[in-house]
């Protein structure tokens, strides 16, 4: 397992205890691993530290508000990429029978473009076969970077950390071309059925 990526993929989850009890041990899972530079390894110590004494309820609610009511930060890989087509649909059952032809069995209700499951996936793959899949995503990674940058969100420590894994670098132009084309999320519509979700559990904080 390259235990980067499941740390970044678990900073990225929906904020419960355990997440939060698990805080204390991401300097020295990362430093262990020695895949990040130091300005990113500073930048999500400084998320923990903050995160690790807040008010969890807090925490959650500001999550919530943050991921889920903006097109912009969304942690669905396939909302920027194809928006509110029906392409959307089917690059998801894609996707899926990829994980599962690579041995991947999703074990959270969450869909399978979903930014931390997708990070979990890359945990379990050869560092090289990461880093191709990575650079895949890489200008959806920097686009929502650039949004919680412009926000001044300490998630993007989170994202810049994710980019700096992929040997591919964001161009600027397509991410200006990503923001230029981005519709706003109509929620009403999001939300008028449920969607199709995969798999039955939740990824959990062991190492």
């Amino acid at each position: 397992m390259i235990k980067t990526y499941k740390v970044l993929s678990l900073l990225l989850s929906y904020p419960k205890n355990e997440l939060q009890e698990f805080l204390p041990q991401v300097e020295n899972i990362l430093r262990e691993d020695s895949l990040l530079q130091e300005d990113k390894i500073s930048g999500l110590i400084e998320f923990c530290n903050r995160f690790s004494e807040y008010d969890l309820i807090n925490w959650q609610e500001e999550y919530v508000q943050l991921f889920d009511y903006s097109r912009s930060v969304s942690l669905h890989i396939f909302e920027h990429i194809k928006g509110d087509s029906r392409d959307r649909g089917q690059a998801m059952v894609n996707l899926m029978e990829f994980y599962k032809a690579s041995g991947m069995q999703l074990t959270t209700k969450e869909l399978p473009d979903y930014i931390p499951a997708f990070l979990e996936f890359l945990s379990t793959l050869t560092p090289e076969k990461a880093d191709e899949l990575l650079g895949e995503t890489v200008h959806v990674l920097d686009r929502i970077n650039e949004a919680l940058n412009e926000s001044g969100n300490m998630y993007s420590s989170i994202f810049q950390a994710i980019i700096s894994l992929s040997s591919k670098t964001p161009d600027k132009a397509i991410t200006r071309e990503m923001i230029k084309n981005e519709k706003p999320l109509d929620l009403d519509a999001e939300y008028e059925e449920e969607p199709v979700t995969f798999g039955g559990g939740a990824c959990n904080a062991n190492m």
